[in-house]
């Protein structure tokens, strides 16, 4: 069954989204979880979305929180272990040859990575202008990025939870905000 829906796709850069699409223009703006792990400036991509929204417009995001992003990568003894920072840094170098796409699947296995605390997330949406109200932390993630560490959620399909004292630490987490 089809929508028979008008449709246009535009293809623009994060950063120039406001140009390619109009600014003041949206009643939503939905980022999907692990799309700010690849944003150097958060500030620079809160302008964006602020630029985008009507006023009273809306901002829905879930997120891998800034806690699981600073942990190691799984380790042999278990241990969960703050290796990589919490805050914007200038990014952090991986080599990844095995991506959710497959084995050798990007040309090239070298990514960086950047974290935003969530204090600088909050700040870049308040200094763009949006009120945030809503913020929820979730001890489910979409994805095993801890290995042996983890287990299916018997609570939500498709999710996982840490294998043991899943309160420890949040995984992902939800904000909501809207334009002033």
């Amino acid at each position: 069954m089809r929508a028979r829906a008008d449709i246009a796709f535009i293809e623009a850069d994060v950063h120039g989204a406001v140009q390619a699409l109009g600014a003041d223009r949206f009643d939503l703006v939905y980022t999907g979880i692990g799309a700010l792990c690849w944003i150097p400036r958060i500030g620079r991509w809160a302008d964006v979305v602020a630029g985008l929204l009507r006023p009273g417009g809306r901002l829905f995001m879930r997120e891998y929180h800034p806690v699981l992003w600073s942990l190691s990568d799984p380790r042999s003894d278990g241990l969960l272990v703050v290796e990589y920072p919490y805050f914007e840094t200038d990014g952090t170098l991986f080599i990844e040859h095995d991506t959710y796409a497959g084995t050798g699947a990007v040309a090239s296995p070298r990514i960086i990575h950047f974290n935003h605390g969530l204090g600088e997330i909050f700040t870049a949406l308040t200094d763009a202008g949006l009120t945030v109200t809503t913020l929820e932390e979730h001890r489910e993630a979409p994805w095993n990025p801890l290995g042996q560490a983890m287990i299916p959620s018997p609570d939500f399909d498709g999710e996982f939870i840490l294998a043991n004292d899943r309160d420890r630490i949040p995984l992902t987490y939800t904000v909501e905000a809207a334009k002033r």
